[in-house]
């Protein structure tokens, strides 16, 4: 390659990193500080909450008021953080600001009355939401505009949970199912990395867990490992479609609209009374701890924690989805060492990661984020169950508007670019191999 060539194609790159490093340092200063502010509110709500019961007999009215404003003024910005997905596959859209604010007061209120849902959500869709104001400042083009709600997307994963390789990667691998959108790393990992230093520095502190015994990797670990991470892949399963049940069920006999969140609020006091309980209200921080300690936890309590989440967001409140799932992860980990005799700690670490992989088909963003909370020495086992996970959980997601790049099995064939809200049976196609042909042709035969 002639030397004229070699010089123009170093200074574009140089140019491409310079200015991607820029504008990932610009959405992860936002970022950051947006998860500071929610991370350091979610705190006071829930201690609030904490030494104020009697809010959670508010629960419906708060409900109401999270349904009107939305209805009133958030129309546009009902749909979260797939609207970010759907604005990044069609680049031409607009995000309406009013989605921050909006997902930070409804996320607030949500947790300050005891609704059960998480934070990751909120953090996200205020990223992605401020990223977009470089587009305007800077007068980006619409294919810019797609990386920075990505490099948003990271910025607001990295923040709020203190691990920033976890949100490069949860950045350009949340998408699609399927692809690694490798043409945002940079902005991606500079926005992720900024985001957590700025959320640290202003006074945010992270929840640290320790998984003290780490067994012997035998081949009867092994089959354990294998065993917990198809149950894994079934809780992921099973959380989605009860999200979806609860959502379709409130949608369809609850009218008007407003009345949704009251029920749900209603239904939630009860379930809360019923139990004598408040560890399954909020993030459940509590019963996250309580999973890697000898003694574990009450076998059911992850399915507990799905029930509870599922009404809160399936009625129409506001939060995120990926706490509670480490949530009813690290219960049902620790669940399944109980029952087996293996070390409690380690498999409710195991589960913490491996649900989150099979639910939102980040299998890499999820293992990153477990050896940066487990460290390094939990790295093959973390890895092996959140890719088994994220292979038997299906063509489903918890976010809808992922689209299909890559099916998870050469003998499923779906369309290409296909959302997971629209993969259905009429949109699947399976075909046999091996046994299963063999087990076809004889069944035909006879």
């Amino acid at each position: 390659m002639p030397a004229r060539s070699n010089i123009s194609e170093l200074s574009a790159l140089v140019h491409t990193l310079v200015k991607w490093s820029a504008l990932g340092g610009f959405v992860g200063v936002v970022s950051g500080s947006a998860s500071a502010v929610f991370l350091l509110s979610l705190t006071w709500a829930t201690s609030f909450q904490a030494n104020h019961s009697w809010l959670l007999f508010l629960l419906p009215v708060a409900g109401i008021g999270i349904s009107l404003v939305y209805s009133n003024w958030g129309k546009s910005v009902e749909g979260g953080q797939n609207l970010l997905l759907e604005t990044i596959h069609n680049p031409e859209a607009a995000i309406p600001f009013r989605m921050a604010p909006l997902i930070l007061l409804s996320t607030i209120v949500t947790h300050l009355f005891g609704g059960s849902a998480g934070r990751e959500g909120t953090a996200v869709q205020m990223g992605g939401t401020l990223a977009t104001l470089a587009k305007g400042l800077f007068r980006l083009s619409n294919s810019d505009h797609r990386i920075l709600i990505m490099s948003g997307i990271s910025g607001g994963f990295g923040s709020v949970f203190g691990t920033p390789l976890a949100g490069t990667v949860f950045g350009i691998e949340a998408i699609t199912v399927g692809r690694l959108s490798y043409e945002a790393l940079i902005p991606c990992f500079v926005a992720s990395v900024i985001g957590d230093i700025v959320c640290r520095s202003l006074g945010v502190h992270h929840t640290h867990l320790t998984v003290n015994t780490i067994p012997v990797l035998s081949s009867k670990v092994w089959l354990a490992i294998g065993v917990a991470s198809a149950l894994f892949a079934s809780c992921s399963r099973l959380f989605i479609g009860a999200t979806r049940f609860v959502a379709n069920l409130s949608q369809q006999f609850i009218k008007p609209d407003w009345m949704r969140p009251f029920v749900g609020g209603v239904i939630l006091i009860g379930l809360t009374l019923s139990v004598h309980s408040r560890d399954y209200n909020g993030l459940s921080l509590g019963l996250i701890s309580q999973s890697f300690t000898p003694q574990g936890v009450l076998l059911g309590a992850f399915a507990l924690k799905i029930l509870f989440t599922a009404v809160t967001l399936g009625t129409g409140f506001k939060g995120g989805e990926v706490t509670p799932l480490f949530c009813i992860g690290a219960t049902s980990g620790a669940a399944f060492a109980q029952i087996t005799g293996q070390p409690t700690a380690f498999f409710a670490a195991l589960g913490f990661v491996a649900i989150f992989a099979g639910a939102a088909n980040t299998p890499l963003a999820s293992t990153l984020l477990g050896i940066e909370l487990f460290g390094a020495q939990m790295a093959v086992p973390i890895a092996a169950a959140c890719i088994i996970s994220y292979i038997l959980s299906g063509h489903r997601g918890i976010y809808q508007s992922q689209q299909i790049h890559t099916t998870k099995s050469q003998s499923v064939q779906i369309s290409q670019g296909l959302e997971l809200r629209k993969v259905g049976l009429d949109s699947l196609k399976i075909h046999r191999h091996g046994i299963g042909r063999i087990l076809a042709r004889r069944r035909k035969n006879r």
